[in-house]
């Protein structure tokens, strides 16, 4: 059964809809404007794409972005990886080990803080990189196309202000 909430603060008849055993005391904006569920639906519209293009290459997306940032950063240390990346630490850890068991990075003791470890990429990873760099910018390319180059370009400004390392 559908009922409405009044709520003594609106005019009559602009209560929310309830089903029976459910009280909402605040008012939430539809699902169609929820920002999470949109940033969900649209991490699935953009990782689609991709998904597809790293299914050749027997990497997962995780792997893809770990190379993608010492493929641009050059050698890391594992904290700075972890953020770069965007993967918690100890998902790192795991992945990491797969990455050396593939050959596609390298991980060694900081020479001068031994209990650091440096990660790098190496040829074989550097090489997946390399033969899908035209298909990532085309991918890019598509989705300036969809949003218009100004307003992808402030879309990553508006997600940015969300990063909470950036608020940091």
């Amino acid at each position: 059964m559908v009922y409405e909430v009044v709520n003594p603060l609106l005019r009559a008849g602009s209560g929310l809809r309830c089903y029976e055993g459910f009280h909402m005391t605040t008012k939430l904006p539809p699902t169609s404007r929820s920002l999470p569920i949109a940033l969900i639906r649209a991490r699935e519209g953009v990782m689609g794409p991709i998904r597809d293009m790293l299914s050749e290459t027997g990497i997962t997306e995780q792997q893809w972005r770990v190379l993608r940032v010492l493929s641009e950063h050059g050698p890391v240390d594992t904290t700075t990886l972890a953020d770069r990346a965007s993967l918690l630490f100890p998902s790192l850890t795991r992945i990491a080990a797969t990455m050396r068991e593939k050959g596609l990075i390298t991980q060694t003791r900081d020479k001068e803080d031994r209990r650091r470890q440096m990660v790098a990429i190496t040829k074989t990873g550097q090489k997946i990189i390399d033969n899908h760099a035209a298909q990532a910018a085309q991918i890019v390319r598509g989705f300036k196309t969809a949003l218009g180059n100004d307003n992808y370009e402030t879309l990553l400004d508006l997600l940015a202000r969300l990063d909470p390392a950036a608020r940091e």
